[in-house]
Formats: structure tokens, C-alpha cells, sequence
């Protein structure tokens, strides 16, 4: 089973996944026209990866935003990442990461886990500046 890159654009994040370590990383806004195809390959290759040998899978999931429709589509990931754990027995580790003061983001996060038979370690990480926003700051000072 190979891995794979995706580049994060203005509606998508980026995705890695390195099945050989276990390790999936999402980061970024998600707000695609149609979650469903844009979250397809990523719950198949899951599914896939359940079938190999590997013991354990950590999600870093670390989203700026995520729209309704987007919301379904990764609790049918957390989902899979689940039956991953009842019916093949296999850890799961998620770090769910949220920037400093996004308490939408934190609970977001504790709302999904409470569907789930994982724990999520929360990790709050400095607020993200965008080039152009630190530039509007300093004029202002």
C-alpha cells in the first residue's frame, strides 16, 4: 500500500498519509463543492489500510475551518478510524489540534469525540498569521 501528498488549496487541506508509519495528517480549510469526492480516496485508502498488519494509525487533524457539509464527511473518517479499532482491534491515536482561542475548533473537536471509542488529545497551538495580516498589524502600531 503506498502513501500520498495532497496539496491544501484555498478549500481543501492538505493531506498526508504514510501507511508504513501510520501516520494520516490533515491540515488546512476544508469547504469543497463536494466533500463527498474530495473525502472518497482518503476513507478508501483507510479502509485499505485496515487490511494490512500495521497495529496502530495517528490522525493529526489541525483544521482552520471545516463547513457543514465538510463535517459529515470527516465524522464518516473518525468513523472508519473507529471500526478500525472494534473490529480489527487496532489503536488509534488522534491529536486534534486547534489554534489558541478557536474554542469553536476545540469543541468541534470534543463533539466528535464523544461518538467515538477513542481518546483525542487536544493540542493548542500558537494562532497562525498570515503574511498579510502581520503587515496590517504593524501599520497599525
Amino acid at each position: 500500500m503506498k502513501g500520498f501528498f495532497i496539496r491544501a488549496t484555498r478549500v481543501t487541506p492538505s493531506i498526508y498519509f504514510d501507511p508504513g508509519k501510520g501516520l494520516l495528517d490533515i491540515r488546512g480549510k476544508s469547504s469543497p463543492e463536494n466533500p463527498l469526492v474530495f473525502y472518497r480516496y482518503i476513507n478508501d485508502s483507510i479502509d485499505h489500510f485496515g487490511k494490512t498488519d500495521k497495529a496502530a494509525i495517528t490522525l493529526n487533524a489541525a483544521f482552520e475551518y471545516f463547513n457543514t457539509s465538510s463535517s459529515k464527511c470527516i465524522y464518516i473518517l473518525f468513523k472508519k478510524l473507529n471500526d478500525l479499532k472494534v473490529e480489527r482491534g487496532k489503536e488509534i491515536h488522534i491529536n486534534w489540534y486547534y489554534e489558541e482561542g478557536d474554542e469553536d475548533m476545540l469543541e468541534a473537536g470534543e463533539d466528535l469525540s464523544s461518538f467515538f471509542n477513542y481518546e483525542f488529545n487536544y493540542v493548542e497551538i500558537p494562532e497562525i498569521k498570515i503574511l498579510g495580516e502581520m503587515k496590517e498589524e504593524s501599520s497599525e502600531n
